[in-house]
């Protein structure tokens, strides 16, 4: 005879499990936060990180996708978990757990106008309204991570068109970091990886002079990435 494993603990005391979506953007030079009005009690109607209870048949990154496609439209994010929440007091609706998860993705007239029609909205790191429970600590937390790996990696290329030039790609970091960065200093750093493909045409749109194209040469940065090179940036 044999017995349902969900029995085993059937004296144990019920603990949620949630899933808070920390879905960054890198739109027009700036970094931008995706939240909602939280639609469930307690602090329904206040701003809120995308968020949802883990269900008993799905594992927590199945539920991060289920809920930011369900609020926000999105599919297909590349989440990655960010730190797990579990002070005793941190929600007063019930005890619950909370696995944070961060993405960083570029924001298109698609993307917005999708959001905006399931209700989430995306804001300015500057202009972020007062979150919910710690969600603010949440951002917080996932902003240093995204840091941390930025310095050391240069991530952030998808974010960018297949072709860029380098101050595009200066402002890019400079919404991560949240400040301004020396153009001399971050050019001769970039180009010291060698894993930029110069291109023949330049970009007009700023100055006459323009300023070339390069592109991104995934290959050469896997092979130097696994040789344990240090992509130092900052």
């Amino acid at each position: 005879m044999t017995s349902s494993t969900s029995n085993f603990y059937a004296e144990e005391n019920k603990i949620f499990v949630a899933t808070d979506c920390i879905v960054f953007g890198f739109d027009d030079g700036e970094l931008k936060l995706l939240i909602f009005k939280r639609r469930v009690a307690p602090h329904e109607g206040d701003w809120s990180l995308i968020g949802s209870f883990v269900k008993p048949s799905e594992d927590v990154d199945e539920a991060a996708q289920r809920v930011l496609k369900e609020i926000t439209g999105l599919d297909n994010v590349f989440f990655e978990q960010s730190k797990t929440y579990g002070k005793a007091d941190r929600d007063e609706g019930a005890r619950c757990i909370s696995v944070a998860q961060f993405a960083l993705i570029r924001i298109d007239e698609y993307d917005r106008k999708l959001t905006e029609k399931h209700g989430a909205y995306w804001y300015k790191l500057e202009d972020l309204p007062k979150l919910v429970l710690d969600h603010d600590q949440m951002v917080t937390d996932a902003l240093s991570k995204l840091r941390s790996r930025a310095k050391h990696q240069p991530i952030g290329f998808e974010l960018l068109p297949e072709k860029f030039t380098i101050p595009q790609l200066q402002s890019l970091y400079e919404a991560i970091f949240q400040r301004k960065l020396d153009p001399g200093n971050f050019r001769k750093k970039v180009l010291s990886f060698e894993v930029l493909k110069k291109q023949a045409e330049k970009d007009k749109s700023a100055s006459k002079r323009g300023a070339y194209y390069y592109m991104f040469d995934h290959e050469k940065y896997q092979n130097l990435l696994e040789s344990g090179y240090n992509f130092e940036i900052l």
